[in-house]
């Protein structure tokens, strides 16, 4: 496992932190300062110590669902003391971690775990996991314009893949959509309904992958059962 996301999982500091902690050289493996993030360790067998105290992963693995309110960041500090999602998270392991990030914005599913592997598997467009969102958005939403998302749009950082789109309701005022995406760019769905011509009035994450949102309130969480756990993990390619 790579010594940065070694110890994030072990809740000592998120990814980008982590990172700086061994630049700095306050990092050490098997006795020998390291200052390199992605060097490899051998979990079980190498010590991992920062700042002299040793560093463990977690015995359990922990997978929780998050229903997302609007205004809440998702960052573990905010240097403006806004809200982030970890206040609502009593209890959680220190390196449970959201899957990802939604938008101040953006409300809905938000996975959080200490399973590192599952964590990358999920969020690299390489695995293709397709994420489900509904989309307010304003004005009336023609056929061509439907056609352009679902080809693909040109951002400033290149051609978005291919999407699936449904319009659930339409007035010439405001347009609802279903979209499926399977990359996960900063504010990717408002950046392509804003280049042909939309802006996103309210936008709610409904799936994971398998993972559904379902019922759960606003602002609530709740662990994954068995069943989740195994899904995701087979759809990851992490069960054979």
């Amino acid at each position: 496992m790579r010594l940065n996301r070694y110890l994030a999982r072990s809740g000592v500091a998120s990814r980008r932190h982590s990172d700086d902690l061994i630049r700095s050289g306050t990092v050490s493996v098997n006795g020998t300062l390291v200052c390199e993030p992605g060097r490899q360790v051998e979990v079980g067998s190498d010590r991992v110590e920062c700042r002299g105290k040793p560093v463990e992963l977690p015995a359990d693995l922990e997978y929780i669902a998050l229903n997302k309110p609007i205004s809440y960041l998702v960052t573990r500090r905010d240097s403006r003391d806004r809200h982030t999602v970890y206040e609502l998270v009593e209890g959680r392991h220190p390196g449970t971690i959201a899957v990802g990030r939604l938008d101040r914005d953006t409300t809905g599913l938000l996975l959080l775990t200490n399973d590192g592997e599952l964590a990358y598997r999920l969020s690299h467009p390489r695995f293709k996991v397709k994420k489900h969102y509904r989309v307010l958005v304003q004005g009336r939403v023609n056929e061509p314009t439907l056609d352009q998302l679902r080809r693909g749009v040109e951002l400033e950082d290149g051609l978005t893949a291919p999407a699936q789109v449904a319009v659930v309701e339409r007035s010439a005022a405001k347009t609802r959509l279903e979209m499926v995406i399977r990359e996960g760019r900063k504010r990717q769905i408002r950046r392509m309904c804003a280049t042909v011509g939309h802006k996103v009035v309210e936008l709610e994450r409904r799936a994971v992958g398998s993972l559904q949102l379902g019922d759960l309130p606003l602002g609530s969480w709740r662990h994954l059962d068995e069943g989740e756990t195994v899904l995701l993990r087979s759809l990851a390619g992490l069960l054979r």
